[in-house]
């Protein structure tokens, strides 16, 4: 059930911590500052810093408030090697600081279906497909000689039972053409799961925070040929991904009445700091 008083004390301590550890980069731009005012140069490059980070500093706090009462396992930033045991049981927190490129990561076999699929994508000769593409490394998973490489963090870890969602969470307009690496770092993900458990029943997802293009269709077109875009199988953008990790209700519209609501709630409060931000040497 969503918990709108939770989600919103979430946000409220989320900006806090951006007010007390804010600290603008020296940046010298005296056209700009002529022009404008320091007061709107201020605040232009303290919002700049918040879109950055909104991600990590805020929607992933958000969404693992949502998603803990509907999954067993919610984490974020997650190590897979380090962290993951076996889909569905609790990660274990003592192998949190484990040292990488100390474990192996999966076989070769993987790594070689892994090469075959990006391949095959990037040259057109294959349409993403989310179930053949898993199905593919779970047959090669436990072949070859085992692999001892880096992998990136998974922003948002979910399991529940034998059910493991491995998600990358994406600004709204991500890279073009970083598509290929992105999909190729999550297939890596998903045999570092099967590499550890055989049985899991393993989905990658890119999520999309929000439509930058509503009330017109999200531009999906960007992501044509490396992912599978129908029936949100790689890719779940706005009420797609919030309600996803509600268990399927429709929160979306109530996510973003809480943001209203801290959002006066600290009216005053935002406005001080907007104040004592441009008085500050810019």
């Amino acid at each position: 059930m969503f918990n709108a008083e939770a989600v919103e004390r979430t946000i409220e301590i989320a900006l806090h911590n951006k007010f007390r550890n804010y600290n603008p980069e020296p940046s010298h731009m005296p056209f700009h500052t002529r022009l404008l005012g320091k007061d709107r140069m201020a605040l232009y490059s303290f919002i700049h810093s918040l879109s950055t980070n909104f991600g990590t500093a805020i929607f992933e706090q958000v969404a693992m408030g949502i998603a803990a009462g509907n999954f067993s396992v919610v984490e974020l930033q997650v190590d897979i090697v380090g962290q993951f045991i076996a889909a569905g049981r609790p990660l274990n927190p003592k192998r949190r600081r484990a040292r990488r490129n100390t474990t192996p990561v999966f076989r070769k076999g993987a790594q070689d279906a892994i090469t075959d699929i990006v391949a095959r994508l990037r040259a057109a000769t294959a349409r993403p497909n989310h179930a053949a593409e898993i199905a593919q490394i779970s047959e090669r998973a436990q072949f070859g000689e085992e692999v001892t490489d880096k992998l990136r963090n998974v922003d948002i870890f979910l399991s529940t039972g034998n059910q493991v969602f491995l998600i990358d969470l994406k600004t709204v307009k991500p890279n073009v053409s970083g598509f290929e690496k992105y999909k190729e770092d999550m297939l890596r993900w998903a045999a570092a799961v099967l590499h550890r458990d055989a049985n899991a029943d393993v989905r990658i997802i890119i999520a999309i925070p929000y439509n930058p293009y509503e009330p017109e269709p999200y531009q999906r077109w960007t992501m044509r040929g490396m992912l599978e875009i129908d029936n949100q199988s790689q890719l779940m953008v706005a009420q797609e991904f919030w309600n996803f990790l509600a268990g399927g209700d429709d929160i979306y519209e109530d996510l973003l009445s809480c943001f209203e609501n801290v959002g006066l709630r600290m009216r005053d409060e935002i406005d001080d700091y907007f104040a004592d931000l441009g008085n500050r040497r810019y």
